[in-house]
């Protein structure tokens, strides 16, 4: 059961990603992104990784989302002319085929092995982000800022 709603999340997952780029009109590739972003978390549950999970629902999904909504209603996109055509497209498609040609055999020769499952908590987390990994967290913020 788990590996069916992981093939069906990952299939949500590509297709909100071919949606992002496929689309044309902007407000239409967001909510495809939403869609992308939301089966990703859906992902992190399937792997029991449920403060990845809200982080991704919450920051990603949540805040960025409507920050690029925004930007999008903001901006008048009227005042632009618009592209209907791009011949370059071929080209694209015969890099995108021969990168999967290459990615899909690498990854059906190196196989993973199991992982363990940790049970990991959300104090387990903030201990763990606030003791050992504060340097590097700061300097992240920092970053990002």
């Amino acid at each position: 059961m788990a590996w069916f709603v992981f093939i069906l999340l990952a299939v949500l997952t590509i297709g909100g990603a071919l949606g992002v780029v496929v689309t044309r009109n902007v407000v239409h590739a967001a909510l495809a992104l939403l869609v992308s972003l939301i089966a990703v978390a859906g992902v992190y549950l399937v792997l029991f990784a449920e403060f990845l999970a809200l982080v991704q629902v919450l920051i990603y999904g949540g805040a960025i989302i409507i920050v690029l909504m925004f930007a999008i209603m903001l901006t008048r996109s009227s005042d632009y002319p618009r592209i209907t055509d791009n011949k370059q497209w071929p080209l694209a498609a015969v890099a995108a085929l021969a990168f999967l040609g290459v990615l899909v055999p690498s990854f059906l020769i190196n196989k993973v092995e199991g992982t363990e499952a940790q049970n990991a908590s959300f104090t387990g987390i903030g201990e763990s982000l606030f003791t050992t990994w504060a340097v590097p967290f700061e300097i992240a913020s920092l970053v990002l800022l």
